[in-house]
C-alpha cells in the first residue's frame, strides 16, 4: 500500500473558488493586453488590448457556468469550482502558445500569433477532452460538450479582434475548427483505450472506470463505486473475531481483536470496522467495548463495508456469553531494549500485546500470533487473544529482527506470567469520544476506550484510542500520565483505523494520533476514561470466545500487490502515450493552420 499512499499524497488540492476566478482574470487580462501591447506599439491598442482581455475573462465566466448549470449539472464531481480548475489549467495550457506566437509575430508576421494562437486553442480541446473523459462520470455528450464549449467561447475574442486589424479570416479556419474538435475527441479515446488496456493487461478491469470509481471516494466519499471493483478483485476466507469479556450479573466490558485489517483507507472496505463493530456491540450488549489492532497486514483488508457488516452480524449474534473464570494473575511485562511483550492471565485465558515502541510498530504478521498460541499451549493456556499495540511511528525497522526480538520475549514474558499466582479481580470500563476532533486530527470515531483491573492492590489499564498508530513518545507519557492517578501497569493500544487515512494531504495521507491533536489535551482525554473505569470496577468473571466468520471477501496479498502494480503500470503508459498522441496531433493541426 505503500506506492498507493505515494500516489494519493500527490494528488493536489484546488484553490478557492475565488482564487481561481481571481488568477483567470490575470491571466486572461495579462494574456490579451501583453499579447497587443508587444505586437501593436501605438498607445491605441492599448485600450483594445485590454478589451480583450476582459473579453476573454467574461467569455470563460459564462462558459463554466453555462458547463456547470446545463452540461455537467449532475456530475457529482464536477461542480462550478473544479470546472473553474479546469479552466484555469486550460489558460496554463494555452498562453505559452499565444505568447510563442507573439514572439514570432514579431520577426514574420502576425499570422503567426494566430497559428500558434488557435494551435493552443486546439491543444486545449485535446487537454479537456482527456480530463473529463478520463474522470467524469457523466454522458459522452456531456464530456465532449463539456470540453468544447470553453475553447469555443475563448477564442471568438481573439476572431473580432484579429478581424478589427485587417487580417481576414479564411475558409480553412471553419475547416480547421471542425478538425481539431474532431481530433480532440479522437485522441481522448485513443489515451484513454491504452490506459485501459493496461488495467486489463494487470488486472483484467480497465484503468480508467478504476480510477473514476477511486475519485468518487476521493471527492464525494463513495465507497460503493471502488468496492465493486474490489469484490470482484477479492477472495472469499474464514476470518476469526477472538473476544475476551468480562461479566458481572450483566456484561461489563469487552476487548474485540478481528484478524481483519481495518484498511485500506477512508470508508472503503473494512476501514471503519473498529468503530462499527465497537457501536454494534455496545448497542446490543449495552457495556464498554474496544477493538485493539490484531497481527495482520493489508493482505486482510475486507472489500467492501457489506463484508464489514457481514462480520459485525455474525459477533453480534454470538458475543454474548457468561463469564467463568474468576482469578487473574497481576499484569507483566518483559522488555530486551528492543520489543515489550505485556501478559496478564484470566484462569486459563491469555491475553498478551506486543509493542517495539518507542521504535516504529506497525503491522506484525499473522506468524507472530501463531507463535504465541503455540507457545500458549505448550502451559495449558485454553486462549489466547492477542493484539499489536501499534503505538509508536518513528521511521523504518528491520522487520526480521524486530520479529525475532518479539519472539524471544514472548517466551520470557509467558513464563514469568504463568508462575504467578491468581487472584480474585475485578474491572471498571468507560469510553469518551472528543467531540472537537476528528478524522481529518488522526482520531476515528470510536474515540477513546478503557478498561481497567484490579488483581489485589495493581491496578492495570488498558487503553485503545481510535486512531492509526500515534507519534513516538506519547504512549510513554500517557503511561506516566496513568502513574499519576492510581495506575500501577498499563499499555496503550491504537485502532489501526485506516477511516483517518486518505482524508489529508501529506506524505502518509493520515495524522498518527498525536500528530495533530495536542499531547496534553490526548493525555487529559486518557485520565478521564481511566477515572471513569475506576470508578465502576466490580467483580467480574473472564470468557474467551473465538468466532469464526465464513466465506468473507477479502482483497487478498496478490490482488493488493496488483492492484498497487496497476497504479505504477497506468502512469507509466500515460507518460509513453502522451507524447506521440500530442506530437501527432500538433503536426496535422500546423499543416492546417499554414493555410489559415
Amino acid at each position: 500500500m505503500n506506492r498507493a499512499v505515494q500516489h494519493y499524497s500527490s494528488l493536489f488540492k484546488l484553490p478557492s473558488y475565488e482564487k481561481m476566478l481571481l488568477l483567470q482574470a490575470l491571466m486572461c487580462l495579462s494574456g490579451g493586453s501583453l499579447s497587443v501591447i508587444i505586437l501593436f506599439s501605438h498607445c491605441e491598442m492599448l485600450i483594445g488590448g485590454l478589451f480583450l482581455g476582459i473579453s476573454l475573462f467574461l467569455v470563460n465566466f459564462v462558459a463554466d457556468n453555462i458547463v456547470s448549470i446545463l452540461i455537467l449539472k449532475h456530475d457529482s464531481i464536477y461542480d462550478l469550482r473544479r470546472i473553474t480548475g479546469l479552466s484555469l489549467f486550460s489558460w496554463g495550457f494555452w498562453l505559452p502558445f499565444n505568447f510563442l506566437g507573439v514572439a514570432i509575430a514579431t520577426i514574420f508576421g502576425l499570422p503567426w500569433w494566430i497559428r500558434l494562437c488557435l494551435l493552443g486553442f486546439s491543444a486545449v480541446i485535446i487537454l479537456r477532452s482527456i480530463v473529463l473523459l478520463s474522470t467524469s462520470p457523466a454522458h459522452y455528450g456531456h464530456v465532449f460538450a463539456g470540453s468544447l464549449l470553453q475553447p469555443f467561447f475563448c477564442v471568438i475574442p481573439f476572431l473580432v479582434f484579429w478581424l478589427g486589424v485587417g487580417y481576414a479570416i479564411t475558409v480553412f479556419a471553419g475547416f480547421f475548427f471542425i478538425f481539431s474538435s474532431a481530433l480532440g475527441v479522437i485522441s481522448s479515446f485513443v489515451f484513454v483505450y491504452v490506459l485501459n488496456y493496461a488495467g486489463q493487461q494487470t488486472l483484467r478491469i480497465p484503468s480508467i472506470p478504476l480510477f473514476k470509481a477511486f475519485l468518487l471516494n476521493w471527492i464525494m466519499d463513495l465507497n460503493v463505486p471502488f468496492e465493486e471493483f474490489l469484490e470482484r478483485l477479492g477472495e472469499n476466507q474464514n476470518v476469526e473475531v477472538s473476544l475476551l469479556q468480562f461479566s458481572s450479573s450483566k456484561p461489563k466490558a469487552i476487548i474485540a481483536v478481528p484478524s481483519i485489517h481495518p484498511g485500506p483507507f477512508k470508508n472503503i472496505g473494512s476501514s471503519l470496522l473498529p468503530s462499527m463493530l465497537k457501536t454494534a456491540l455496545e448497542k446490543k450488549l449495552e457495556c464498554v467495548v474496544c477493538v485493539p489492532h490484531g497481527l495482520f497486514g493489508h493482505e486482510f483488508d475486507l472489500a467492501s463495508q457489506i463484508q464489514s457488516q457481514k462480520v459485525i452480524n455474525r459477533v453480534a449474534e454470538l458475543a454474548n456469553h457468561e463469564g467463568y473464570e474468576v482469578t487473574a494473575t497481576s499484569f507483566t511485562k518483559a522488555s530486551n531494549g528492543l520489543a515489550t511483550v505485556c501478559c496478564q492471565i484470566f484462569g486459563n485465558i491469555a491475553f498478551l500485546s506486543f509493542t517495539l515502541a518507542p521504535k516504529t510498530t506497525e503491522d506484525l504478521p499473522q506468524e507472530l500470533g501463531m507463535f504465541a498460541r503455540e507457545e500458549c499451549k505448550k502451559y495449558g493456556l485454553d486462549c489466547c487473544v492477542v493484539v499489536n499495540s501499534h503505538n509508536s511511528i518513528n521511521g523504518m525497522i528491520n522487520v526480521e529482527e524486530a520479529l525475532d526480538a518479539l519472539k524471544t520475549v514472548l517466551i520470557t514474558c509467558l513464563k514469568k506470567a504463568v508462575s504467578l499466582k491468581q487472584f480474585s479481580f475485578e474491572v471498571g470500563a468507560a469510553t469518551i469520544v472528543p467531540q472537537e476532533f476528528g478524522l481529518r486530527d488522526g482520531m476515528g470515531p470510536g474515540g477513546i476506550a478503557a478498561v481497567v483491573v484490579r488483581v489485589g492492590q495493581q491496578k492495570t489499564a488498558y487503553v485503545v484510542i481510535d486512531g492509526n498508530n500515534m507519534v513516538s513518545g506519547l504512549r510513554e507519557h500517557i503511561l506516566s500520565a496513568m502513574n499519576s492517578i492510581g495506575v500501577d501497569e498499563g499499555e496503550v493500544f491504537t485502532t489501526d483505523t485506516h477511516s483517518v487515512s486518505a482524508v489529508i494531504l501529506g506524505n502518509r495521507g493520515y495524522y498518527p494520533i498525536g500528530e495533530a491533536i495536542p499531547h496534553n489535551t490526548i493525555i487529559r482525554y486518557v485520565r478521564e476514561t481511566i477515572l471513569g473505569a475506576m470508578s465502576n470496577l466490580e467483580p467480574v468473571k473472564a470468557a474467551c470466545n473465538s468466532i469464526t466468520i465464513p466465506a468473507v471477501k477479502v482483497i487478498g496479498e496478490k490482488q493488493l500487490e496488483k492492484l498497487c502494480l496497476l497504479i505504477d503500470n497506468t502512469l507509466q503508459k500515460a507518460k509513453k502515450a502522451i507524447i506521440p498522441i500530442l506530437v501527432t496531433d500538433g503536426l496535422l493541426l500546423m499543416l492546417i493552420l499554414m493555410f489559415v
